[in-house]
């Protein structure tokens, strides 16, 4: 509770907006979609970009925080956050789920990402995540389908990826 209050606060919120260049961010009090997430054995997430407004504040989801919660995290296991290209042809980068690795990425209608192959990890472990999300009260069009960024909401939009084995030909990137 403590660190989701952390990441609501002006220090953190204001530590957003110099790293991404985004400004007037406003944290998600109301936890859409925010909160510990947690795939179990067997799980994934398919590529997808997040749905991009909060309907009843009439918002604009712009940023992305994980802090990853899994400890000794074996390579093997699996569950790599993949950033992908805008035309889903590239992983740009692939992320190792360890204990305390930040990340923090901007959400458009083109923010591909995901864990698509199945998690490999003991039926007792899982891969968890805080999530939380920020929002603006505007956005650039050319973050938006169409250039259209007026009140257009969409849910999340799966997509496939030009090229799924981001562990072969198609990874470019880790951290």
């Amino acid at each position: 509770r403590a660190l989701f209050t952390f990441m609501q606060s002006p220090v953190f919120t204001k530590f957003l907006e110099r790293l991404s260049g985004i400004p007037e961010l406003i944290p998600d009090g109301s936890y859409r979609g925010a909160g510990i997430h947690q795939t179990l054995s067997g799980g994934f997430l398919n590529v997808h970009a997040d749905f991009n407004l909060d309907k009843v504040r009439s918002l604009h989801r712009r940023v992305n925080v994980f802090i990853y919660l899994n400890p000794d995290w074996k390579e093997d296991y699996g569950g790599h956050l993949e950033l992908w290209s805008r035309d889903l042809k590239r992983c740009e980068a692939r992320i190792s789920p360890d204990l305390g690795k930040l990340v923090v990425f901007s959400s458009t209608d083109f923010s591909y990402h995901g864990h698509q192959s199945p998690l490999t990890c003991p039926e007792d472990r899982s891969r968890r995540s805080l999530a939380m999300y920020y929002y603006t009260k505007t956005r650039p069009s050319s973050e938006c389908i169409n250039n259209n960024c007026l009140d257009v909401y969409h849910t999340t939009l799966f997509q496939k990826t030009v090229c799924p084995d981001c562990n072969n030909k198609c990874f470019t990137g880790t951290a």
